[in-house]
């Protein structure tokens, strides 16, 4: 449920005129593109979709998206950081002058560096979308220029693919004096969350998202560390699962559901009966399990997020997603919160799943209710980082756990494992004011480089790094 405030007296006279009770009021642009600024763009672009476009003689000059915001366990936490928050600074504890981090690839924002002051760029989205590439290179000129940037340093994700990075890239040819570093997805998630709190020492870092590159090649995104803003070394992190089709496996989640149980039964998964079957059917299951099993187009994957994506496949909610993150938004949705029961899960260097997935085929096939299911999953997953947080500070005597990714979007992970660690007196870190997902990243990349440049005393301008 989304509510929005009339702003302007235009939204006072809609209601006045029109016979109507409600409003749907949302950004002027296409899915995927940002918001269209100027009235004959609107025209020809928006006519097909919209019966009237408003148009003013006033410009607009930088185009913002509008916030989004929710609220868990008593905090405002945004989802996207834009009007009204940009371009509000973060304080960081560092010096970072002329830093220009280059963010991640979806739900993309940059992040330039003045002083101890780190400025954030609103929402760009998406960069394979051209027009979104065009609005995140205008934007980045924009803020070189009015906040007067002298770039020295250059930072992006490790993933050699993305946009960003090709950006990064072109950015350092053109002035090849200027070093440029390049720092992992999930690294950047939990500095992202460190700089936002001011924090330097040592921590216990949880990153869960979907996708991450991971500096061995494969797609991470359930990583435990430990360590320093500069240096964090990998602890623990979920089994590895093949991602058939690759991107086309997070668009149709059944194939993910096809993988896991593949994994945990073999071809004998095949012999099961599961409603999901039928929604799918044998011929398109074969396919994939032949797919699967001889490595064409099947990339590893530990991420979090794709396991919540399999669990609402396997309970039906959803087989293929019509938009990001319907599958764990659905499943988040569906679950009883007076449950609290878990599945069994195999703690340790590599953490495994398999009994998990064993006994929520046994519940499905028991007709235990989905809500039922969602809510133990959820509960397991909770317990999963609970009890991996204290084997590590047992270890590693740290107290501090800061907590970042998209999976910390949703409302019962992030409400129930941070309440559960400070009711075991850890000192707990979560995302207020910067967004826990991929719009987080950017901030992330520039406290490392900060940090790594700091330290570094032989750092010189034609260093590579």
């Amino acid at each position: 449920m989304g509510i929005m405030l009339p702003y302007m007296p235009f939204h006072y006279l809609l209601f006045e005129r029109l016979k109507t009770d409600a409003i749907v009021l949302t950004s002027g642009n296409l899915s995927e593109e940002p918001i269209v600024i100027e009235n004959s763009e609107a025209i020809n672009r928006l006519s097909p979709i919209a019966d009237y476009v408003v148009t003013h003689q006033r410009e607009i000059y930088n185009r913002v998206e509008d916030s989004v915001v929710h609220v868990i366990a008593g905090k405002t936490r945004l989802i996207r950081r834009c009007r009204g928050y940009v371009p509000e600074p973060v304080n960081v504890p560092n010096k970072v002058d002329g830093i220009v981090a280059f963010g991640a690839e979806l739900v993309n924002t940059f992040c330039v560096g003045k002083g101890h002051h780190a400025y954030l760029s609103p929402h760009i989205g998406d960069l394979k979308n051209l027009r979104t590439f065009e609005f995140f290179e205008i934007t980045l000129q924009r803020f070189i220029d009015l906040f007067r940037i002298m770039p020295s340093l250059l930072v992006c994700d490790k993933h050699p693919d993305y946009w960003s990075t090709t950006k990064a890239n072109e950015f350092r040819s053109a002035a090849e004096s200027i070093p440029l570093m390049r720092v992992q997805h999930h690294h950047a998630h939990i500095a992202s969350c460190m700089a936002e709190h001011g924090i330097r020492g040592r921590v216990i870092g949880v990153a869960f998202d979907g996708t991450g590159y991971g500096d061995d090649g494969t797609i991470c995104g359930s990583e435990f560390f430990s360590g320093s803003v500069s240096d964090l070394e990998r602890e623990s992190h979920f089994d590895y699962v093949p991602l058939p089709g690759g991107d086309m496996a997070i668009a149709e989640p059944w194939r993910i559901a096809i993988s896991i149980l593949l994994k945990v039964y073999g071809t004998d998964f095949l012999q099961l009966s599961l409603p999901l079957f039928s929604r799918i059917g044998y011929e398109r299951m074969k396919q994939i399990t032949h797919m699967i099993r001889s490595g064409i187009n099947c990339p590893m994957s530990c991420g979090a997020g794709r396991w919540f994506d399999g669990i609402s496949a396997l309970l039906g909610l959803c087989v293929e997603s019509g938009y990001e993150a319907e599958a764990p938004m659905k499943l988040e949705a569906l679950a009883n919160l007076h449950v609290r029961e878990k599945y069994p899960v195999k703690i340790g260097k590599v953490i495994i799943l398999d009994e998990m997935i064993r006994q929520i085929v046994s519940d499905i096939n028991s007709g235990i209710h989905p809500g039922v299911i969602s809510a133990r999953f959820h509960n397991t997953i909770i317990s999963t980082i609970f009890e991996t947080v204290k084997k590590i500070s047992a270890e590693k005597r740290i107290r501090k756990v800061v907590l970042s990714g998209g999976v910390f979007l949703n409302r019962i992970i992030l409400g129930r494992i941070e309440n559960l660690l400070m009711q075991h007196r850890y000192m707990v870190y979560t995302h207020t004011n910067v967004p826990t997902n991929d719009g987080g990243i950017a901030l992330g990349q520039l406290f490392i480089a900060s940090e790594r440049r700091k330290q570094d005393v032989s750092w010189s301008p034609g260093k590579s790094h």
